[in-house]
């Protein structure tokens, strides 16, 4: 079973005469372990996708299962629990609280998980650890570089060991230098087993993906392989 299928998905703004297809009947396959790279213009589409993939948004038509469950007819309450439970994001603006440390806001996907207090800090630690972000652990987002506040996002994306990864234009605030450590870093977890969906502009960034989905006016034009 795959860990997302889309099917015939439609996003349709102002229906009728001037309505706008930001999804325009797109099916899509992805098996646990991928590492998927969607690249498009802007207005291409990807980030509506991307909302939906997210259960950030639903679709006009179509459905959508994650992990075999059929997510698209679902309401905000059962959307925001798929989100905390399934899906770890990473975000081209980091995101993170500036009042809180990166230990904080690491740990804070896990207090909406309900997890106690010594297992969250274990496993905020951990994925801080894991990014080699210890050493600032207990800074506020303001006292850290570009580089390192994308490092204290992936951590809080991984803390809870989703099945997904969403990552849209996480290197797109950082230099190209910066950039290709948070790319080595989501390679080093794709290696390890995770399913990564990386939505980007960027060609060079892309190619570092092992399946790429090109997709224009709301549709795929281009998938480099199908879900193994």
């Amino acid at each position: 079973m795959a860990l997302i299928e889309v099917s015939e998905v439609y996003k349709i703004y102002n229906p009728g005469e001037n309505e706008v297809r930001a999804l325009d009947g797109v099916s899509l396959s992805i098996s646990n372990g991928e590492f998927i790279g969607v690249v498009g213009q802007s207005g291409s589409g990807k980030s509506t996708l991307m909302n939906i993939l997210g259960c950030l948004d639903v679709p006009t038509k179509g459905e959508y299962r994650l992990s075999g469950c059929l997510v698209s007819n679902m309401k905000d309450n059962e959307l925001s629990i798929i989100r905390n439970e399934q899906i770890g994001f990473i975000f081209q603006g980091f995101n993170l609280i500036p009042s809180l440390t990166a230990m904080e806001n690491v740990e804070l996907p896990l207090v909406y998980r309900g997890i106690h207090r010594e297992l969250r800090k274990k496993l905020a630690a951990e994925a801080l650890e894991r990014v080699g972000l210890s050493n600032r652990a207990h800074h506020k987002p303001s006292q850290l570089s570009g580089g390192q506040q994308q490092r204290a996002a992936i951590a809080r994306a991984i803390a809870a060991r989703p099945p997904m990864i969403l990552a849209d234009e996480p290197t797109g605030n950082l230099d190209s230098r910066t950039g290709m450590e948070v790319m080595d870093i989501l390679l080093e977890l794709h290696r390890e087993g995770r399913t990564i969906v990386l939505i980007t502009h960027d060609e060079r960034i892309a190619n570092s993906c092992s399946r790429l989905i090109r997709i224009a006016d709301g549709k795929i034009i281009e998938d480099s392989g199908c879900s193994a």
